[in-house]
């Protein structure tokens, strides 16, 4: 092993290289993720303390009054023991984990992957990113086509910096326009965070009235026609499926409407 080849490899070149393979590409939050980690060794041999998995996704910020998109970590995963990687041996680890219910959904402008890391110490860790698709599980659906139900489409998803929720630093905003049905010409907008808590959904509704004469034109310009709403989808109401979510929604929504 000549000083060399491992001064190289500490910065990456003729170092060990990680590719995954996923049983498939579509996943639902909850749903068990399964494949293999294959690593093909560099040039040197080389200790690696770990692989890990994370689930990244990208976030909006506002910084200096401009809107930039930064990539955050939704969890993170340690699918092996500390083991020596022989030079240009090639081997499979295979690994499982739960995608967490936390995951955002691939709507919008929401990317979703998994970036695998060789934790390889003094040098480079080796990487390899994969595209995954994250469509709603029961419960999520359950409430999609709820909001569909009184007449809501889909407009725009994105995830948004919002500490304040204290569900870490973003949040997925869904915003829903009224289509149809009781609130069309009501609302101008409905905007919809969901947060699984295990059976349950705890759900944040920002309720945006449509102005209505003077005063209403008054409340819109103070951005005063905005009401926020928070409330919990129970498993029970969430098993009943559509209708019964559309009703407790539709309770709550012409309260403030």
């Amino acid at each position: 092993m000549s000083f060399f080849n491992r001064v190289m490899a500490s910065i990456g070149i003729g170092a060990a290289q990680v590719d995954t393979v996923l049983e498939k590409n579509r996943y639902a939050p909850g749903e068990l993720v399964r494949g293999v980690v294959k690593i093909k060794g560099g040039n040197v041999e080389q200790q690696v303390d770990s692989i890990y998995i994370s689930v990244m996704t990208q976030y909006v910020k506002e910084v200096d009054d401009r809107k930039v998109y930064q990539s955050a970590e939704v969890a993170k995963t340690r699918v092996s023991e500390p083991f020596l990687v022989k030079p240009q041996a090639a081997s499979e680890i295979p690994f499982s984990f739960e995608l967490p219910l936390t995951t955002p959904l691939s709507v919008g402008r929401t990317p979703v992957w998994l970036k695998t890391g060789l934790d390889i110490k003094s040098a480079v860790d080796p990487t390899d990113d994969d595209k995954i698709e994250v469509v709603p599980n029961a419960a999520m659906q359950a409430v999609l086509d709820g909001v569909s139900e009184l007449g809501f489409r889909l407009r725009n998803a994105d995830c948004e910096y919002a500490p304040r929720f204290g569900y870490g630093a973003f949040v997925q905003e869904l915003e829903f326009v009224p289509m149809s049905g009781p609130y069309r010409g009501r609302l101008d907008e409905l905007e919809v965070i969901m947060h699984p808590r295990g059976d349950s959904i705890d759900l944040f509704l920002q309720v945006d009235r449509r102005a209505r004469g003077l005063a209403g034109l008054f409340s819109e310009a103070l951005e005063m026609d905005e009401t926020n709403v928070r409330f919990t989808l129970d498993a029970a109401t969430l098993s009943r499926g559509a209708g019964a979510v559309a009703a407790q929604l539709d309770a709550v929504i012409r309260r403030y409407s």
